[in-house]
């Protein structure tokens, strides 16, 4: 009996973890913070960067995703980590770093967490829901409710068709 309640317990925890909108509130590489709760009803691309990562020149992608769909409501949230070690030693080298190189305008986090026991409490919330980026500019699409919608890794394009079909999909 004590083991069907545990394992019912479990049961619901998991499905209030699952069902729970994401949030949470990162300090932004400009100063003061920016807050997930603060763009729901729009749709928000999560990707964690790094500056020194073979896959940086997707900052590109990540600022024409933006040009092209914030018109309509989407967010692009960039969170730098050094989880990976191929982060720049500061905030403030990050921010020059991507205005020099790649002119961004998207909202970005400080330097981030986003795995292992002292990650950002919104990535501990997206593993609870299964996804735990597995290098940088892993992608992870937050719906206008909260909810996570998909997940990409590293390989795949912030433009390409697998995301902006999904991220059209949300905006009609």
């Amino acid at each position: 009996m004590r083991r069907l309640l545990a394992a019912m317990t479990l049961s619901l925890i998991a499905t209030a973890a699952a069902s729970k909108p994401l949030a949470g509130e990162f300090p932004s590489i400009d100063g003061g913070t920016l807050a997930i709760e603060d763009w729901r009803g729009k749709p928000v691309l999560v990707v964690n960067t790094a500056s020194l990562c073979g896959f940086t020149p997707q900052y590109e992608e990540l600022q024409a995703l933006h040009d092209a769909y914030a018109e309509d409501g989407l967010v692009v949230l960039a969170v730098p980590s050094n989880d990976f070690r191929q982060e720049l030693a500061s905030a403030e080298e990050v921010k020059d770093f991507c205005e020099v190189n790649f002119d961004l305008t998207i909202p970005m986090t400080d330097i981030t967490t986003v795995v292992g026991r002292d990650a950002h409490p919104f990535y501990a919330a997206l593993h609870d829901k299964g996804f735990v980026p597995r290098w940088n500019f892993n992608k992870v699409l937050i719906g206008p409710d909260g909810e996570l919608v998909d997940s990409w890794g590293a390989l795949t394009k912030p433009t390409s068709r697998k995301i902006t079909r999904r991220i059209e999909a949300i905006l009609r």
